[in-house]
């Protein structure tokens, strides 16, 4: 956890992409009318949940505001409240809600974070923005976590990861695996760059998609409740059981 917590430090006080820097700025001290007596996060958000869990859920961006707003990924919008709801219904979160960094929420055997951390603009970073985040900060969260699941919402997510198992030297099935809800990829993990593949142990790890938890999505019946609970069924099926060639 205390590596979690210095890196969460640095992360904080990232300042590498002018574009997000001015945008999450920009939505702190304008903001929403219905927020408007809070105080704004405005700054990059860190990943949220147990460190000991050998299960990830691998997001976008924080939400304009959400997580920009609260500080907490995934907290204190519509979003947030579709995918803790789900994680309570899987037995993997306290409580339903997350409203913001203090109203108890604790998750249990998963943990959860972006493929950005700022938001952006109309919510699509560049992916220059996805990979200097990548390469700063997802890289040396997920190689601390060692997960043995990785649950991808959305493409954008999807492709971070993928992105992200490539400069661990890690072989990626050919032809490159798409997204798609319902897709999986599995790999064998272990090598780091540098290293002699022959002195490293070898750890079995699966890659999961499903549609992004955002309203445009859930609103529209694209990702329903029951799509999502099967997905965190499976995500549960292949860590208990060990379904994973």
């Amino acid at each position: 956890m205390r590596k979690l917590q210095l890196l969460a430090a640095q992360a904080e006080a990232c300042t590498l992409c002018p574009r997000l820097v001015a945008h999450r700025e920009a939505i702190a001290a304008t903001k929403r009318r219905a927020y408007r007596d809070d105080v704004y996060w405005g700054r990059p958000v860190s990943g949220f949940g147990d460190p000991k869990g050998r299960f990830v859920i691998l997001g976008l961006a924080p939400g304009a505001h959400g997580a920009n707003r609260t500080g907490r990924v995934f907290t204190g919008d519509r979003s947030g409240d579709f995918l803790y709801a789900a994680l309570h219904r899987a037995g993997l979160a306290n409580q339903p809600t997350s409203e913001n960094r203090t109203d108890g929420l604790e998750l249990r055997g998963v943990w959860i974070t972006l493929a950005a951390r700022c938001v952006p603009p109309e919510n699509h970073p560049s992916p220059e923005e996805v990979r200097r985040c990548g390469t700063t900060f997802l890289d040396r969260e997920l190689t601390i976590l060692k997960p043995c699941v990785v649950l991808a919402l959305g493409a954008i997510a999807w492709n971070a990861f993928v992105d992200h198992l490539a400069r661990q030297d890690t072989a990626i099935p050919k032809p490159r695996p798409t997204f798609a809800h319902g897709a999986r990829m599995d790999v064998l993990t272990g090598h780091e760059p540098g290293r002699s593949r022959r002195t490293m142990p070898k750890q079995k790890l699966t890659l999961l998609g499903s549609y992004h938890v955002s309203q445009q999505n859930t609103q529209t019946g694209r990702l329903t409740p029951a799509m999502l609970d099967r997905t965190l069924r499976q995500a549960a099926t292949i860590l208990v059981e060990g379904d994973n060639p």
